[in-house]
């Protein structure tokens, strides 16, 4: 990364965790992916029970392998087959000490967005785990909550249905039209203004493009 992009990306997450601080998150900026591993490591203490969303941003940047390499209690979703296992463990993300996960959209003030097919990652964001911890790559800031809407619709969704597979019609062309489709994966959107309790959110800006 040259220089200019680096100053660039420390004044953005400057601003970025000030308005998070003002909404009552724990935020820190992590220059790249070796430094949020090292960020992670110092906020998740041993013995802790964990599990997570189905974002590829904690997978690709080795956060959930180094977590399983390490003195927790791992819930891993990756590991079941079973779909009845795999529910449990869903459902197990409510009583776990930490629920990892990225977003779809934040703004530039500190809302955060996300849309979900089944609403399990929404619902945990929401309520349950303890504390959530959110990796976000800063190539998910947008500059306000309907370019952020628009980002987790138009950006995120389509993508993540290619990923997928699902015939929606968003897979086919790679635009939203807001289909009614049984396999849309645009079901559930929570718009967080606020962490509440105070804290429980905790956010790992990360200085590289990361995700959808």
């Amino acid at each position: 990364m040259d220089e200019a992009m680096t100053i660039r990306n420390e004044r953005l997450a400057n601003k970025l965790i000030n308005a998070l601080k003002r909404r009552h998150y724990e935020a820190y900026y992590c220059e790249n992916q070796s430094a949020l591993l090292q960020q992670a490591g110092k906020l998740i203490p041993e013995g802790s029970s964990i599990t997570w969303g189905g974002s590829l941003t904690i997978r690709s940047t080795g956060l959930t392998e180094m977590l399983k390499r390490g003195n927790y209690l791992v819930y891993d979703r990756d590991a079941v087959t079973d779909p009845q296992e795999k529910l449990k463990i869903y459902r197990k993300a409510f009583e776990c000490d930490y629920y990892l996960s990225s977003v779809n959209a934040m703004t530039e003030d500190g809302i955060i967005v996300n849309i979900d097919g089944n609403g399990n990652r929404v619902a945990a964001l929401c309520w349950g785990p303890t504390h959530v911890l959110l990796v976000v790559g800063l190539n998910k800031i947008c500059s306000d909550l309907d370019s952020a809407v628009k980002r987790a619709r138009h950006t995120a969704a389509p993508i993540n249905m290619s990923r997928f597979n699902y015939k929606t019609p968003c897979q086919m062309d790679g635009i939203c039209h807001d289909c009614l489709s049984k396999d849309s994966i645009c079901n559930y959107m929570a718009i967080q203004r606020l962490s509440h309790p105070a804290g429980r959110h905790i956010v790992l800006l990360v200085g590289e493009s990361l995700g959808y």
